[in-house]
């Protein structure tokens, strides 16, 4: 049975895996490593990303903690009370998820921040895991066209039936996919994505798992 958490030092991918290797003797001082899902109890929202950053998740050891999509996401979740506390941009600030649960289709950091199908693929059984451990899950987030793509493959339905597109919804039998342009500085600086548009989305992830709330 596969865990929810790939092994410290991972070796399913070689490609991501060499890169970890290089990563710890330049950046001696970074997690280096499988970033885990950071959850709250019982969640009942999962928030899916694309894969660590460089120097954002891969140095903290925490899904998008210390770069600017953690800023836009950690502040947005703190609003919408899906978190409590204070985003430092460190693992160890003290913030607590609540009701939702954040993890990436690609736990390692890939070069250029561009994972390759199949480490997609290859990764994506630690996804089911994770989706599977949750018995409360009533809704996923997923920040990105990958990370829709990898939530429909793991949830076994058709991609083609479910088209990415930022603010689309599905129900998925007993669960709601959500999907929203990730929220990356890249995004936003292009317009792409506004602080506005994440925050309608987040709002309908939220009400999508908690709608009594």
């Amino acid at each position: 049975m596969t865990t929810s958490q790939p092994a410290h030092d991972c070796q399913l991918c070689p490609r991501l895996a060499e890169f970890r290797r290089a990563n710890r003797t330049n950046l001696p001082d970074y997690f280096n490593a499988p970033v885990p899902t950071f959850s709250a109890s019982n969640a009942r929202l999962l928030i899916v990303g694309l894969a660590p950053g460089l120097h954002g998740a891969n140095r903290t050891g925490r899904p998008f903690t210390g770069d600017y999509a953690g800023d836009l996401l950690y502040a947005t979740l703190l609003k919408h009370r899906l978190a409590r506390g204070s985003y430092l941009e460190r693992a160890d600030d003290g913030l607590e998820l609540v009701d939702c649960a954040i993890t990436n289709a690609v736990r390692c950091v890939p070069p250029q921040n561009k994972p390759l199908p199949i480490e997609i693929n290859t990764c994506r059984q630690f996804l089911k895991a994770q989706i599977e451990a949750m018995p409360h899950l009533h809704a996923i987030l997923a920040l990105g066209k990958i990370a829709h793509d990898s939530v429909c493959e793991t949830l076994g339905v058709k991609k083609s039936s479910h088209p990415f597109g930022h603010g689309k919804s599905y129900a998925l039998d007993k669960i709601r996919l959500i999907a929203s342009y990730h929220c990356s500085r890249y995004n936003t600086n292009t317009g792409v994505l506004t602080e506005e548009m994440f925050d309608t989305v987040v709002k309908q992830a939220k009400l999508a798992a908690m709608p009594a709330i």
